[in-house]
């Protein structure tokens, strides 16, 4: 492949782009901002992320991929326009690229057509597409390909996928739609519950991010956020702890370690030998939670691994493949 080819993983929570020979060269939040009556994109990423909750009532954010759905092709379009001309910026030569785009387990065979047709209508000379779950095993450092179980938990914005994974494909696989937004949803919730304070979206996924902690034991830090008393209806000041966090966000993490264990009690028994002995990998941005390894390890009984950059693995298996063309062919959605 040459070198202007692209991976890109098109997550519920984050768009990252890796460029064949450059590694990551662009990581940005999944949202769009439109005008909803002249019907333009304003902004992509973090540019449309710095907007929410401050917009005028024309003006609408999006998040394109949503509950591991993709909601408006179109936007996917425009999306993958920003990416080839962000590459282009930064000087690499972008003449027909080919794309190897990942995409959420639970697309439907309309939305893959539907993604593949934007890529070419964008100049790409060819499109392929692979399951995250796939990619993120194989960004992971993963051989999927040989006769072996491997358990793949990926924890995103949007969704959590499950995939029991064996000869270059997926025995097994599950999505749950409660991951990390859901989890910013119970840390606003309760905040204004217990402390009579409304904080947006933004303000929690910060608390989550910068001292959240998946197991009681983990320090416990502190941060203090600004938001609105709802007493006074006063802009104030609060401080809050990693406890906090904990004990916000615990109803979803018991969802996704229940699922967890759901999906281990159906796997059959020969791969199931194989995933006690390579243990699980958690990936997605939640997995950069504090203490989440062992708390799923405390659960379930079987060892689990994060690995580096574990919301970057799925696009850095879109990089690998990118090397790879037996392997992509072997693994890539028809």
């Amino acid at each position: 492949m040459a070198k202007s080819d692209l991976g890109i993983d098109l997550g519920t929570a984050t768009f990252v782009v890796y460029q064949r020979g450059q590694g990551i060269i662009l990581e940005e939040p999944s949202v769009v901002a439109v005008d909803k009556i002249k019907k333009k994109l304003l902004a992509i990423g973090k540019e449309a992320k710095d907007m929410v909750g401050k917009t005028p009532s024309q003006i609408q954010i999006i998040r394109p991929v949503q509950d591991g759905v993709i909601t408006d092709p179109s936007i996917i379009e425009e999306v993958l326009r920003y990416f080839v001309k962000k590459a282009k910026s930064k000087g690499f030569n972008m003449y027909k690229p080919r794309l190897i785009i990942g995409i959420p387990a639970l697309t439907t065979d309309v939305e893959r057509r539907a993604v593949k047709e934007a890529g070419s209508r964008i100049g790409a000379s060819k499109v392929f597409l692979i399951s995250e779950p796939l990619a993120a095993a194989i960004g992971s450092g993963i051989d999927i390909t040989e006769p072996n179980g491997h358990m793949v938990i990926d924890i995103g914005g949007g969704t959590t996928d499950l995939a029991i994974l064996s000869l270059g494909g997926c025995v097994i696989s599950e999505t749950i739609k409660v991951a990390g937004e859901a989890m910013d949803q119970e840390i606003i919730k309760y905040t204004k519950r217990r402390y009579k304070f409304l904080i947006g979206e933004t303000t929690a996924e910060r608390l989550k991010i910068d001292i959240g902690k998946a197991f009681s034991q983990e320090e416990n830090l502190e941060m203090e956020v600004k938001g609105q008393n709802i007493k006074t209806g006063l802009p104030s000041n609060l401080k809050l702890t990693s406890d906090d966090i904990f004990y916000a966000i615990k109803p979803i993490l018991n969802e996704i370690i229940n699922k967890i264990k759901n999906i281990l009690e159906k796997t059959p028994p020969e791969l199931a030998a194989d995933i006690m002995q390579n243990g699980l990998i958690v990936v997605g941005g939640v997995a950069r939670l504090r203490g989440l390894d062992k708390l799923i390890s405390e659960q379930t009984g079987v060892r689990t691994y994060i690995p580096e950059d574990p919301h970057l693995v799925c696009a850095k298996g879109t990089g690998i493949l990118l090397e790879d063309i037996e392997l992509l062919n072997k693994v890539q959605v028809n």
